[in-house]
């Protein structure tokens, strides 16, 4: 199996301009300020500024603290203005996707942005379907549909009376018009809203209609890799900040960590591995047939004028679940601990269905995992703490299985002869699981960067400021490969 550096792009690449470039990475659990610098002529990029992030209970409802998010990511752009004193040339932000910060006639926050995990959205979700059906919205937009979408969240405002405002941003679009950028929607973030339509890229009308939303509320979509202002403000005054500019990148995290993989041509397929395992490939056009909405697979954004068409599969959540149930009983694993250990024992018999409903849910997961082998005719494993190599033996085995099925479909409904397979994401350091995706596919696999994100926020980045600034051609998506290949490469050595 071929690590990253093998794959990496061209290494005399450099930017005519070697000022720094900045990269943030919103995350539901963390977020992260990461800082480019163009030392003794090679890319060099380093973790600079991160904080814990979690929602928190709010008047009744589950909501992100943005307060708290500002005066950090406030803290992070400092530190690397004090690091680069060579200037910055550029800033931009992806995150996760779905939720949003609703603004009055200012662009100011009218209250926190609710978490997609707030309970709000059942009821929306009954409501909605009531005025259009699950299937038209699937024909419509083409992405799977669920109710954390950012649909069901608009509309459970509604629904709750709330003042609409004059618009609403997705969270990274939200930051960087906090930053002094103009407010628009990225089109991979926006494809995750579950409003725009499938085939012209723009909002759908019927489907504002039917959710009773204002179609003038919503921010103009715009291509993954546009410039969308300078840096303004108190932060602009710092010398680094001199003629900043801010720029949309990918702002969906994982359309930004698909950007990040240094692949080109048509025989590829990816895994962004992490608490969800996403199996997909990158396609021209969308796919959008009865097997594949069946299938829900889905159709999102990604650079180049191109779609995510890819399917969730439960990934690393089912270990840590796990191992947070073992902790309680009394013996702490940590992952590298336990994949060693699941290398070491012998595989039990079967293996599981990794995407049961029963094992999305949160607690007794060693228990959840014997119910269904109990249900399938094999015998229960030891839950206790000393039987969790054998448990994270089968649950590694499943996930190779699943992954090696799903890409099957991937291959037929996208009509690709499949050859390579590109992990990238926290998980892609499992080199157990990687070896085991590798014999369950026959894929050439290789392991990409665990800062993924970072890397196709970063090449996207120098695309558009070095080389084409029509950011929805072939031309242009090869640029962005040929950037990262530069920055998995920088993140290897360092």
């Amino acid at each position: 199996m071929k690590r990253a550096r093998h794959w990496t792009g061209d290494m005399a690449l450099r930017p005519a301009d070697t000022r720094a470039s900045i990269a943030v990475d919103l995350g539901a659990e963390s977020c992260r300020v990461s800082l480019l610098r163009w030392l003794d002529g090679a890319a060099s990029i380093s973790l600079v500024h991160r904080f814990a992030n979690a929602p928190r209970e709010v008047d009744g409802g589950l909501h992100w603290d943005l307060a708290m998010i500002e005066a950090g990511l406030d803290v992070g752009l400092r530190k690397c203005a004090e690091i680069a004193t060579e200037g910055v040339r550029s800033i931009a932000v992806d995150g996760w996707a779905v939720d949003y910060v609703r603004l009055d006639a200012e662009g100011k926050p009218l209250a926190d942005p609710f978490c997609y995990r707030d309970e709000r959205t059942l009821k929306a979700e009954r409501s909605l379907h009531r005025r259009i059906s699950p299937e038209k919205l699937r024909e419509l937009t083409g992405v799977q549909l669920l109710r954390i979408n950012t649909l069901y969240q608009l509309h459970a405002d509604t629904l709750q009376g709330l003042p609409e405002g004059s618009q609403w941003l997705n969270l990274p679009e939200y930051i960087l018009s906090r930053w002094g950028g103009a407010r628009v929607a990225e089109h991979t973030n926006a494809t995750h809203t579950g409003m725009v339509e499938l085939y012209r890229r723009q909002w759908c009308r019927e489907i504002f209609s039917a959710a009773q939303l204002d179609l003038a509320s919503a921010p103009k979509i715009v291509p993954p890799g546009t410039e969308v202002g300078r840096l303004n403000g108190p932060l602009a005054e710092l010398p680094a900040f001199h003629n900043t500019v801010l720029i949309a990148p990918a702002c969906h995290d994982t359309a930004s960590a698909i950007a990040g993989i240094p692949a080109t041509g048509n025989d590829w397929a990816y895994i962004s591995s992490g608490t969800w395992s996403l199996v997909g490939t990158l396609v021209e056009q969308p796919r959008n047939g009865k097997d594949a909405a069946d299938e829900n697979f889905t159709n999102l954004g990604a650079v180049g004028d191109r779609i995510c068409f890819h399917k969730n599969v439960n990934g690393m959540w089912l270990i840590k679940q796990c191992i947070d149930k073992w902790a309680a009983d009394g013996r702490v694993w940590s992952v590298p601990e336990l994949v060693a250990a699941a290398e070491a024992v012998a595989k039990p018999h079967g293996v599981l269905d990794v995407d049961d409903p029963e094992l999305l849910l949160a607690g007794r997961m060693p228990q959840r995992i014997n119910a269904q082998r109990v249900r399938k005719g094999f015998e229960a494993l030891d839950e206790s703490p000393e039987g969790a190599p054998v448990f994270a033996s089968l649950i590694f085995h499943s996930l190779a299985a699943r992954y090696a099925k799903v890409l099957d479909r991937v291959a037929l409904h996208s009509g690709k002869k499949l050859k390579r397979l590109f992990v990238v994401g926290g998980a892609s350091q499992n080199e157990f699981l990687n070896r085991l995706t590798q014999q369950a596919t026959g894929l050439e696999l290789f392991r990409g960067s665990a800062e993924s994100s970072t890397v196709g926020n970063f090449a996207v980045q120098m695309a558009v400021l070095e080389g084409s600034r029509d950011s929805v051609t072939g031309a242009y998506a090869e640029q962005v490969s040929r950037w990262a290949g530069v920055f998995v490469a920088a993140l290897e050595r360092s």
